[in-house]
């Protein structure tokens, strides 16, 4: 008894050590974000060849609508979506004469032509319509969603991804969700288009490993940050501008879990947040590799919520050049 009494106090002890190991190690590698543009990173080019400045999104708006798609290596499942979403906003306005949108892909670094195809959007629909923010180094989705949130004109914001896997008319079901926040703090809200209504269907399609690496996410985004939403990983949201200065200026994670720290830091501000059930169809050429992007993302949720326990991360706006 008294062996298994020591065995008990040793597993303990050592319990102890690692999180204080990882307690420390969390906060030493918490370091801010640099949001310092390269040169090049500050303009856009016109159908011209001539180079103009990004706006900030500390600027009064000027569009009803920016539409941010990240895009790495997308040159061959791009096309498809911005071919759907500029055609669904070029009959919008026709419809409603008043309304005025931006669309800004931001090529993330790609090795492929995602810039030369963005170009050629931008030429036919001019670059009022239709902006390329090319970064000179890959910064990971989250970085590349930030840097087209905080160059947007649009009252509304809309985050989607370039795969086009949300259809883009399911932006009217994210707006109604939107509207139907009620107060808005400081006219502040976020609607996030939301998968779970298909996740019986996705489980009885996936591996078994592959289901408890998803429910093992699902647990650690609830335990350690976003609790009440059951699908932070959709790459369909939209925010109000307001809604938008308030978390990506706070925001530090740049990769595949940014969108647990967006909605983490909105919750400790009290945004209001609506999940709005959007279509959603699986396609081919995901980034995502299965066990160590899971991992990864794993490892930066924990990080997530020792770095604002400790006082590595604060809640308070970052300054960007």
């Amino acid at each position: 008894m008294d062996c298994v009494c020591e065995i008990v106090e040793a597993l303990v002890a050592l319990a102890a050590l690692v999180f204080i190991v990882v307690l420390i190690l969390a906060h030493v590698t918490g370091g801010m974000v640099n949001l310092t543009r390269h040169e090049k990173e500050k303009y856009f080019l016109t159908p011209t060849g001539e180079k103009e400045p990004f706006p900030s999104l500390h600027d009064p708006h000027s569009r009803d609508l920016s539409v941010v798609i990240p895009a790495y290596n997308e040159e061959l499942r791009m096309p498809v979506m911005l071919d759907e979403a500029t055609e669904y906003l070029e009959n919008r306005q026709k419809k409603e004469s008043s309304f005025t949108y931006e669309v800004i892909v931001v090529d993330d670094g790609s090795k492929d032509k995602t810039t030369e195809v963005a170009l050629r959007y931008s030429r036919k629909y001019g670059s009022d319509k239709v902006r390329v923010l090319t970064l000179v180094n890959n910064r990971g989705k989250g970085g590349a969603v930030r840097m087209g949130t905080l160059s947007s004109r649009g009252k509304f914001i809309l985050m989607a991804d370039a795969d086009g896997a949300t259809k883009f008319c399911d932006i009217e079901k994210v707006e109604a969700g939107l509207n139907g926040l009620d107060p808005k703090p400081e006219n502040m809200a976020i609607s996030c288009g939301s998968r779970a209504h298909l996740e019986d269907v996705s489980v009885a399609q996936r591996s078994m490993f592959r289901t408890f690496l998803m429910y093992g996410f699902h647990f650690l985004v609830w335990f350690f940050c976003v609790r009440g939403i059951k699908d932070t990983q959709c790459g369909f949201k939209l925010f109000t501008r307001e809604a938008a200065l308030k978390t990506f200026s706070c925001l530090h994670v740049e990769r595949w879990a940014f969108d647990v720290e967006l909605l983490y830091i909105a919750q400790c501000f009290k945004i209001p947040i609506a999940e709005v059930a959007v279509n959603w169809t699986e396609i081919e050429g995901s980034k995502l590799v299965p066990f160590w992007s899971w991992l990864q993302m794993g490892r930066d949720l924990v990080f997530i919520r020792l770095r604002y326990l400790t006082g590595a991360w604060k809640l308070q706006s970052h300054k960007s050049d």
